[in-house]
């Protein structure tokens, strides 16, 4: 009933179209970008759901106040409190250990501003709970979302952050002035 719901919003209603090459892992880290807008979670969230997959997110806890809260935490949001130093990779790793199924998206810009220096968080989650890294390409122009490519960490970071830079490096988000993957 839910995938009908979403199918129908996602493809019908609002026309998106969805590439997908990539296998429903039980456990997984969803690298998503470009992130441009507030309508990217949306967006996403219709796009997994119509494919009867369930993410979690992380957003930081100013988000999380009533009634709104309640809305993000039922959709699968956990708050992030930035001012404090405690080990979010941990903390993820851990989820996943304990976790049979767990699919984590993160948007590695960290902001919907262009931001060349992505966060590392996605990476070591995914390193340290040996999960793979599923990269999710959202293109605005074309309405299609891509789900093409896994990156298996292995902990040499420069090569495969570059590689994950590169994958991102053809789409177009919302407001495209807002995304750059950097130096690569």
């Amino acid at each position: 009933m839910k995938k009908s719901f979403y199918s129908f919003i996602f493809y019908r209603l609002l026309g998106w179209k969805t590439r997908l090459e990539v296998p429903n892992y039980d456990k997984c880290v969803i690298c998503a970008a470009p992130h441009t807008s507030n309508w990217d979670l949306f967006i996403g969230k219709l796009f997994y759901g119509s494919l009867r997959r369930k993410a979690c997110f992380m957003m930081k806890k100013e988000w999380f106040f009533f009634p709104l809260g309640i809305f993000f935490k039922a959709i699968g949001g956990i708050p992030v409190n930035r001012d404090k130093r405690t080990s979010m990779v941990d903390q993820m790793a851990e989820r996943f250990a304990n976790s049979t199924q767990f699919h984590l998206a993160i948007t590695p810009e960290g902001t919907r501003k262009a931001n060349p220096e992505w966060k590392k968080g996605f990476y070591y989650i995914a390193l340290k709970a040996q999960v793979p890294i599923v990269l999710i390409g959202v293109d605005y122009p074309s309405k299609t979302i891509y789900a093409t490519k896994v990156v298996i960490p292995t902990g040499d970071f420069e090569k495969e952050m570059r590689e994950i830079k590169l994958y991102f490096k053809a789409f177009r988000g919302k407001h495209p002035a807002n995304f750059t993957i950097g130096d690569v």
